[in-house]
């Protein structure tokens, strides 16, 4: 399939991330809010937090679906991203950086607002905390998005912090729709599902979403306490799901299957990245038509390698490795 028609596309914040290891003690002094998830914060307030911080952050591409459709380009699989940077470095840094991924980057410049960025604090035990800065990222309108562009398409890839807009959700469920194409949902954080619960299962019992996938925090916002409620609830809607359960692996359901994959060992280092990378190898697998506990098990060594690296950037060896045994696989 030719990047004219990718098997993917992915639509949502395209972000540079800002990385930093930071303590505990760091958090309680100087970061606004909770330890853990993502909280919206201003371009200012970033910049403060790193003059703080006083080390120099490593800079990488990032963005949920941004980080999928790395890893499903660096997996084999046709891969595209449609979202909106500004019009200075940060904006071209990106561009050229999901290009050398094997990303077609189809990104709308904007020049009234900058590239949004991520200050990623990497604590210890691995947990990350996320200070965004949407910026020119949260500008993508409905008027953006048409059937034409998901045309030969067979998953549109929708992370939950761009769900925010429901008018461009809608939108985009439509248009994937028309297009013959499946939307995946990505919940993204307990937050967005908090804030957009009602959205979502509207989409879902309308049958416009394809897949839905949710880690253990946000399925237990879902259900109010029982992940395993919240798959339950929610793959009768959908062709399917999946409730990722960090090192334990994650519960998958497509139609009438049902199975537990386990996780891959690993030493945990940053979990920055690992659901979407887990993510990328779920979808990849699909694509090829691996079985689903095939799928699982590619997702778990693809979760498994992002977190054993600081970052959201799983290394070209490990992808060619999980490459090497999807190609086995199908």
């Amino acid at each position: 399939m030719s990047l004219d028609h990718p098997a993917i596309i992915g639509l949502g914040s395209p972000l540079v991330d800002l990385c930093i290891q930071v303590d505990d003690a760091f958090l309680a002094e100087h970061v606004p809010g909770a330890k853990g998830g993502m909280e919206l914060v201003s371009a200012a307030e970033i910049g403060r937090m790193l003059a703080a911080h006083g080390g120099m952050p490593a800079q990488a591409p990032g963005g949920s679906a941004c980080n999928v459709l790395a890893g499903c380009a660096n997996l084999g699989i046709a891969a595209a991203f449609i979202g909106c940077t500004g019009d200075d470095d940060l904006g071209e840094f990106m561009r050229m950086s999901l290009a050398v991924q094997g990303v077609d980057a189809r990104l709308v410049v904007r020049d009234a607002a900058p590239t949004g960025r991520v200050l990623a604090m990497v604590t210890p035990d691995a947990q990350r905390t996320f200070r965004t800065c949407l910026g020119a990222a949260s500008t993508l309108s409905a008027d953006e998005v048409s059937p034409e562009a998901f045309a030969g398409t067979r998953f549109v890839v929708m992370e939950g912090y761009s769900c925010y807009d429901h008018g461009l959700v809608r939108a985009i469920a439509a248009a994937t729709r028309e297009a013959g194409s499946e939307l995946v949902l990505d919940f993204a954080s307990h937050e967005v599902v908090r804030a957009n619960q009602a959205m979502f299962a509207e989409l879902m019992a309308a049958g416009l979403v394809g897949g839905a996938i949710l880690n253990q925090d946000e399925a237990a916002a879902w259900s109010h306490g029982d992940p395993r409620a919240a798959l339950d609830d929610i793959a009768p809607m959908v062709r399917f799901a999946a409730v990722k359960i960090g090192a334990e692996g994650a519960w998958l359901r497509r139609g009438s299957e049902k199975l537990h994959t386990p996780g891959i060992p690993a030493k945990a280092i940053d979990t920055n990245g690992a659901g979407d990378a887990w993510l990328a190898g779920l979808l990849c697998a699909m694509v090829r038509g691996c079985p689903l506990d095939v799928c699982g098990e590619l997702a778990a060594r693809a979760g498994a390698a992002a977190v054993e690296v600081v970052g959201a950037q799983v290394p070209r060896h490990q992808w060619r490795e999980i490459r090497g045994r999807l190609d086995a696989w199908s």
